[in-house]
């Protein structure tokens, strides 16, 4: 009986040595430690990601395999009109363009347009795109923040082929 609560403390100690070295993201290389010395990578969505493996490389942030926007960054103040650069894979697109909307905190659409391709878009690759919005902000609005959406053109109309990216911005 003495035995196996024994062992039970072993391996419970084992479990939380384990947690605490992946709280503090030590990893062990060539039997040293290396600490992360970065701990998140900001997402253009705003979201923010971590490191991961024995190299403490980054997580994938999302749809950044799909779109990356260069302009506007998560959480900038914007003006109009508001200039949107980045790039998207080919699939993003239809007939060289897809839509953007511009929303306040309500939600409520202030302006909306169309991206372009600025190269050949019939490609699985990267494609650089641009758009411009012209908006006006009511000035009694309660919030200075809103949503750009960067809508994947889906001519089928099929749910299953819809995705966005939703970057928050401040007005």
């Amino acid at each position: 009986m003495k035995k196996r609560i024994i062992w039970v403390y072993i391996i419970v100690a084992i479990i939380i040595i384990g947690i605490g070295l992946k709280i503090y993201k030590v990893n062990f290389i060539n039997n040293k430690p290396i600490a992360c010395t970065q701990e998140a990578k900001l997402c253009s969505d705003g979201s923010s990601v971590g490191r991961v493996g024995k190299n403490c490389e980054f997580v994938s942030c999302p749809k950044e395999d799909l779109i990356q926007v260069e302009s506007p960054r998560a959480n900038e103040i914007i003006s109009s009109p508001l200039i949107i650069k980045g790039e998207a894979r080919g699939h993003w697109f239809f007939e060289a363009s897809f839509p953007v909307v511009l929303t306040n905190w309500d939600g409520l659409i202030i302006a909306q347009g169309i991206a372009t391709a600025k190269s050949d878009w019939m490609t699985s690759e990267f494609v650089p795109f641009e758009a411009k919005l012209d908006f006006i902000i009511d000035k009694n609005t309660y919030s200075n923040r809103g949503s750009l959406i960067l809508r994947k053109d889906n001519p089928s109309g099929l749910p299953e082929h819809d995705d966005a990216l939703e970057i928050p911005i401040k007005f």
